[in-house]
């Protein structure tokens, strides 16, 4: 079976594919480019260099979220054209729980953090394995109330931090928890596409056609919770 795997939920763009169970090409790209400009010469380059056409493809995952409004939309939305074109399943991805997969060797809690902005992150807890063995639900949250959580859950064991969220809130989570807190090395704070791939792989069975792909927000967009505020201020 070959899979093809898609991620623009962050800030990089990945590409990942997989041939009965082994990584065959990986792709990931951080430049100032939007996803929309990469993902296609990707997938394209991703195909050339492991030696298939699309036609070869009988699976496609998407990374659906939590992430980037706009990111998330343009992977799940190829995947989607991808698959309806091929006539081929699709199976959905969890951004927080690839992160954690990236870790999944891990002794301690892991605790990927997404930068949400507004005062919040994107996180979630995991015990490691793969898939990772799921210990908190996705949260849009303060960080203060997700490490409070995080901590009630861990006992004994240090919390292990990576996703895009380490980078604006080291220090802040370095303070709180000290020698509890371990963080991940820069070059596995990004979504690694062959984590999200060989999560795909483990659930090549819970497919759905490309009409039941759909992306996971876990907030309303900010021009929303705008719309929200002025109705609320006007009434």
């Amino acid at each position: 079976m070959n899979l093809l795997t898609v991620d623009t939920s962050g800030p990089s763009a990945g590409v990942a594919i997989v041939k009965d169970g082994a990584v065959a090409y990986e792709g990931l790209a951080v430049n100032r480019l939007t996803h929309s400009a990469n993902l296609l010469p990707m997938v394209d380059q991703a195909l050339t260099r492991a030696g298939l056409d699309i036609s070869e493809v009988d699976l496609f995952a998407a990374v659906v979220g939590p992430g980037s409004f706009t990111g998330v939309r343009i992977g799940v939305s190829t995947v989607k054209g991808l698959a309806h074109g091929a006539g081929k399943p699709c199976v959905a991805v969890n951004a927080l729980e690839a992160l954690a997969a990236g870790l999944c060797l891990s002794d301690g809690l892991l605790c990927p953090l997404q930068d949400a902005r507004a005062g919040q992150v994107y996180a979630a807890a995991f015990w490691g394995g793969l898939p990772p063995q799921r210990a908190l639900p996705d949260q849009a949250v303060a960080l203060d109330a997700f490490l409070d959580a995080a901590l009630g859950v861990a006992g004994e064991s240090h919390l292990v931090f990576t996703g895009d969220g380490v980078a604006p809130y080291r220090q802040v989570i370095a303070a709180r928890l000290g020698g509890r807190a371990r963080f991940a090395p820069a070059h596995l704070c990004y979504l690694r596409p062959a984590s999200a791939a060989a999560l795909a792989w483990t659930r090549r069975d819970e497919t759905t056609d490309y009409l039941g792909l759909m992306p996971v927000y876990l907030r309303a967009p900010q021009a929303e919770r705008e719309r929200r505020q002025r109705q609320g201020e006007n009434a």
